[in-house]
């Protein structure tokens, strides 16, 4: 059987989920093509293909046969983001000149009907939002109807665009209506207010979809474009890290990130593997050691030879699950548009049936009437409620998490995130500060020594390239003027370090360190150390010559709020879980004092978003809260993903959610400012309904037989007016709703 490939092309022109579904199709139907799946919230479209078999420049023609195009170029990434910037500004500006022409618009069919030329004045203002401005709409909707399909586009542009033309059509015929005893109204500001509203909400969701992607560029900017080649004579060289072979030694110069996976073969350092483990601490890396991409090496210099390169290394694999998992989500399609989808055409179809009837037993004035009722049928219908209803509550609801220190970045996260039934927290950086301190000092020694001593062990520590050493140095209150050097220091690797100080050696280490120097520890601080390190927190012993001097626990404090926070998400029903890349012991004490049972040690990234995954195919809705690049692949798994605001900026980009303060407790609260906007959505959409309901039979003239009532195209326009302000106003009450 032929083997075959997996690719990702990205994919312009997509202006909702059906154009997605249309490219969709016609991959699927090219020879070659296993399965296709176009991702329309980040303009993707990934093929499983033979590449024997399969022409993949004629997937590119067959989709700009149907009015799309497929990048296949090797910097069809670079050209999709310089083209999605270049549509994002010009949508905005636009969005800004449709607002500045609908505002005056407004204003005038509101207080000044009865000016003369007035209008005139709107019909010059109207023109350029529907004819350029707002051309997009009138476009996609075209699209869509030579496909047979229809959205929020095809309702705009059909009411809108009759509102336009009817307007046109009774300024310049005016006599028609006053034979009949009837005002000819405009509704330009009907079809200008609508175009300017939606296209700030295409604005918005735009900017959320341009934040996604630029999470993978991050993390792909974390491997260096060069490295530093060690050939066989021990010259260096610098390539490309495209040349790289496994099996090549590279040289890592402090500061540097190493390039590919290897093991070191001589040198050592300390490197900070956060990237892919996620701890704060910088592991400590000698001969024989692993490296991999991405992570940063600290002060050493050390030679490595290449293992894995390319696609092989751990930090690609984070790209692409990260990409697969973002792009393994439904496409994004609103429930307008879904809905949109039935209701545009029941709503020409009623218009259509209401000027037949008329038509034939409307009597002599029967174009007249079937006119009046088509166009009253299709006003009352425009979608200002509807395009109202979710973009109002959803804007009211982000600008009420933000105040609170909660930043959302679509609407989607903000609908699901009521729906969460299981929460799971990375452990280092979110339900810990992400840093390591000093919790606890003991002294053995009288307090008008200790003063003195203090400043030694800072001069001693603040030699140590050691991150255990930054924590004790910040954790000593010295006057640098006072601070002398060590006369003689050494690093002992794994244990601690010696310095001499005035002919009398000093010792700052673990346990290990102070055996073979013969400290004598006394029982009772041998059992404070073992307490201390049951409670996953690492001692440093400070010794002069054979003389206990002090006594250091250094851990990742728990952040105050955290147990509160759990418990109060717990309360509420939902499971919570914690993973985290630290050891059992560590992880162990942690839940415990958090008040977490369930949790999970020494997890790998890809193994938090298989854990993600398994809860999923349980049925159940999880939360991902996270601060590190580690967790970004979980975080784009989840159905909704929060980061901590102090962590990673990677992390930041693929969730959907960011909480600022990096405080637990704003979980709740998300969760609840979710439920309270989903269910003035609800109410928005009910009441939207309703009035469309009621409304449009109304106009059809559903009454004129038994009550001789015919709706004017006029009232139809206010009624409409009002559905709107009753929307926008139910959706402003949740202003006044406490979290």
């Amino acid at each position: 059987m032929p083997t075959s490939v997996k690719k990702t092309f990205p994919v312009t022109g997509l202006s909702c989920a059906s154009c997605a579904i249309s490219v969709e199709s016609m991959l699927k139907t090219r020879e070659g093509v296993i399965d296709a799946t176009v991702n329309y919230a980040d303009s993707t479209a990934r093929v499983e293909f033979v590449p024997e078999t399969a022409d993949v420049a004629g997937f590119k023609s067959a989709i700009q046969s149907i009015g799309y195009d497929l990048l296949i170029e090797d910097e069809g990434v670079d050209l999709q983001q310089e083209l999605q910037q270049t549509h994002y500004k010009t949508l905005r500006i636009n969005t800004i000149w449709a607002s500045a022409l609908a505002l005056p618009v407004m204003v005038m069919s509101m207080f000044f009907m009865e000016l003369p030329y007035v209008n005139i004045f709107m019909l010059v203002l109207t023109t350029p939002v529907i004819a350029w401005f707002g051309r997009s709409f009138f476009i996609n909707a075209y699209k869509q109807g030579i496909h047979g399909k229809a959205n929020m586009d095809t309702l705009v542009a059909l009411s809108t665009g009759i509102a336009y033309l009817f307007s046109i059509f009774n300024m310049a015929f005016p006599e028609i209506w006053h034979r009949q005893g009837m005002h000819p109204h405009v509704y330009f500001e009907a079809a200008a207010v609508v175009i300017a509203f939606i296209m700030l909400g295409k604005v918005l969701e735009d900017r959320a979809k341009s934040n996604t992607s630029s999470a993978i560029r991050k993390l792909m900017g974390m491997q260096p474009k060069t490295v530093s080649l060690i050939d066989d004579s021990g010259e260096e060289t610098e390539i490309a890290i495209a040349m790289v072979k496994p099996g090549d030694k590279l040289l890592v110069k402090p500061g540097d990130r190493i390039p590919v996976d290897g093991e070191i073969i001589s040198g050592s350092s300390f490197i900070d593997e956060s990237t892919i483990t996620g701890e704060s601490l910088a592991v400590e890396k000698e001969k024989g050691a692993g490296v991999f991409a991405g992570t940063m090496n600290q002060k050493g210099s050390f030679v490595f030879v290449a293992q894995k390169v390319g696609g092989d290394t751990i930090l690609a694999r984070i790209i692409k699950m990260v990409q697969e998992a973002q792009g393994s989500k439904p496409p994004v399609q609103k429930l307008v548009d879904k809905i949109a989808g039935i209701f545009v055409p029941v709503v020409m179809a009623i218009s259509l049936i209401s000027f037949a009837i008329w038509m034939i037993w409307g009597g002599e004035n029967a174009l007249t009437q079937a006119l009046l009722a088509m166009v009253s049928v299709l006003v009352i219908a425009c979608p200002c409620a509807l395009g109202l209803a979710t973009p109002t509550a959803i804007m009211v609801g982000m600008g009420k998490g933000a105040e609170s220190g909660i930043l959302i970045k679509d609407a989607e996260s903000l609908e699901t995130a009521c729906k969460v039934n299981v929460v799971i927290l990375d452990k280092t950086g979110t339900i810990t500060e992400g840093k390591p301190v000093v919790t606890d000092i003991e002294w053995l020694v009288p307090e008008m020594e200790q003063a003195a001593l203090e400043q030694i062990l800072y001069s001693i520590e603040s030699q140590s390239e050691h991150p255990l050493a930054e924590a004790i140095t910040a954790s000593l209150k010295t006057d640098a003027a006072d601070r002398a050097l060590p006369d003689k220091f050494e690093s002992i690797t794994g244990s601690g370090v010696i310095a001499k100080y005035q002919q009398t050696t000093f010792l700052a280490g673990n346990k290990k360190l102070l055996d073979k120097y013969m400290v004598n520890i006394p029982e009772r601080q041998m059992n404070q150390i073992n307490a201390w390190q049951d409670e996953a927190k690492t001692v440093i012993c400070f010794a002069r010559n054979t003389e206990l001097l002090a006594m250091i626990a250094i851990a990742d404090k728990i952040k105050d709020t955290s147990a509160d926070a759990i418990r109060s998400l717990q309360q509420q029903g939902i499971e919570v879980y914690m993973l985290t890349g630290d050891n059992l012991q560590t992880a162990k004490a942690i839940a415990t004092r958090a008040g977490i049972q369930n949790f999970r040690a020494t997890v790998m990234p890809e193994e938090k978003a298989a854990f993600v995954e398994t809860l999923q195919k349980q049925g159940k809705v999880v939360a991902m809260v996270g601060d590190g690049i580690n967790d970004s692949h979980a975080l784009a798994q989840a159905d909704v993903s929060i980061a901590m605001g102090k962590g990673s900026d990677i992390a930041m980009d693929v969730a959907k959610m960011t909480i600022i303060s990096s405080d637990l407790l704003l979980i709740s609260k998300a969760i609840h400012l979710s439920k309270l906007t989903v269910n003035t959505i609800h109410q928005n959409l009910f009441w939207a309904f309703i009035y469309n309901l009621i409304g449009i039979p109304i106009a059809a003239g559903i009454l004129y037989p038994a009550w001789g009532f015919m709706l004017n195209p006029m009232i139809a326009g206010a009624a409409m007016a009002m559905s709107s302000v009753s929307v926008v106003t139910n959706s402003l009450r949740l202003k006044t709703k406490k979290l």
